[in-house]
Protein backbone atom coordinates (compact mmCIF):
# COMPACT_ATOMS: atom_id res chain seq x y z
CA UNK A 1 0.00 0.00 0.00
CA UNK A 2 0.91 3.19 -1.32
CA UNK A 3 2.59 5.46 2.02
CA UNK A 4 2.91 2.39 4.20
CA UNK A 5 5.45 2.00 7.06
CA UNK A 6 6.27 -1.95 7.36
CA UNK A 7 8.32 -3.68 9.79
CA UNK A 8 9.79 -6.80 9.10
CA UNK A 9 11.95 -8.97 11.52
CA UNK A 10 14.78 -11.01 9.82
CA UNK A 11 12.66 -11.94 6.65
CA UNK A 12 15.90 -13.75 5.28
CA UNK A 13 15.39 -16.24 7.47
CA UNK A 14 12.99 -18.25 5.24
CA UNK A 15 14.41 -16.41 1.91
CA UNK A 16 17.60 -17.76 -0.33
CA UNK A 17 20.22 -15.22 -1.50
CA UNK A 18 18.04 -14.81 -4.69
CA UNK A 19 14.97 -14.68 -3.17
CA UNK A 20 16.04 -12.10 -0.96
CA UNK A 21 17.41 -10.04 -4.16
CA UNK A 22 13.93 -10.30 -4.94
CA UNK A 23 12.61 -8.78 -1.34
CA UNK A 24 15.05 -5.93 -2.15
CA UNK A 25 13.31 -5.28 -5.66
CA UNK A 26 10.07 -5.19 -3.74
CA UNK A 27 11.16 -3.12 -1.24
CA UNK A 28 13.13 -0.07 -3.91
CA UNK A 29 9.44 -0.33 -6.03
CA UNK A 30 7.10 0.23 -2.56
CA UNK A 31 9.85 3.24 -1.58
CA UNK A 32 9.15 4.61 -4.71
CA UNK A 33 5.26 4.94 -3.79
CA UNK A 34 6.40 6.65 -0.64
CA UNK A 35 6.85 3.92 1.60
CA UNK A 36 8.95 3.01 4.70
CA UNK A 37 10.77 0.12 5.89
CA UNK A 38 12.25 -1.01 9.50
CA UNK A 39 13.66 -4.37 9.32
CA UNK A 40 15.26 -6.43 11.74
CA UNK A 41 18.37 -8.17 9.90
CA UNK A 42 21.65 -9.62 10.02
CA UNK A 43 21.44 -10.66 6.44
CA UNK A 44 24.32 -8.74 4.76
CA UNK A 45 22.06 -9.23 1.67
CA UNK A 46 19.21 -6.77 2.70
CA UNK A 47 21.92 -4.40 4.78
CA UNK A 48 22.78 -3.36 1.23
CA UNK A 49 20.13 -1.70 0.10
CA UNK A 50 20.34 1.66 -1.30
CA UNK A 51 19.96 4.55 0.89
CA UNK A 52 19.42 1.94 3.58
CA UNK A 53 20.41 3.32 7.27
CA UNK A 54 22.08 1.05 9.55
CA UNK A 55 21.95 1.11 12.97
CA UNK A 56 24.03 -1.31 15.20
CA UNK A 57 22.06 -2.33 18.50
CA UNK A 58 25.44 -3.64 20.05
CA UNK A 59 26.22 -1.48 22.33
CA UNK A 60 24.45 1.68 24.10
CA UNK A 61 23.88 4.03 22.69
CA UNK A 62 22.52 2.45 19.46
CA UNK A 63 23.99 3.75 16.80
CA UNK A 64 24.11 4.45 12.94
CA UNK A 65 27.23 2.59 11.02
CA UNK A 66 28.08 2.62 7.45
CA UNK A 67 27.54 -1.23 5.29
CA UNK A 68 31.71 -1.55 5.26
CA UNK A 69 31.47 -1.29 9.27
CA UNK A 70 29.09 -3.95 9.97
CA UNK A 71 30.64 -7.13 11.65
CA UNK A 72 28.41 -9.14 10.29
CA UNK A 73 28.72 -7.82 6.73
CA UNK A 74 33.01 -8.34 7.25
CA UNK A 75 32.73 -11.44 8.81
CA UNK A 76 31.04 -13.46 5.96
CA UNK A 77 32.98 -11.46 3.38
CA UNK A 78 36.14 -12.73 4.80
CA UNK A 79 34.81 -16.13 5.96
CA UNK A 80 33.69 -16.55 2.28
CA UNK A 81 36.90 -15.26 0.60
CA UNK A 82 38.74 -18.21 2.61
CA UNK A 83 36.62 -20.23 4.33
CA UNK A 84 39.17 -22.64 4.96
CA UNK A 85 40.86 -20.48 7.39
CA UNK A 86 37.95 -20.38 9.71
CA UNK A 87 37.06 -24.13 9.41
CA UNK A 88 40.35 -25.24 10.31
CA UNK A 89 39.99 -23.81 13.41
CA UNK A 90 36.67 -25.44 14.33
Amino acid sequence: MPDGLYMLDEPEAALSPKRQMSLISLIKEMANKNCQFIIATHSPILMAIPQAMIYSFDGIPIKKIAYKDVEHVSLTKSFLDNPDAYLRHL
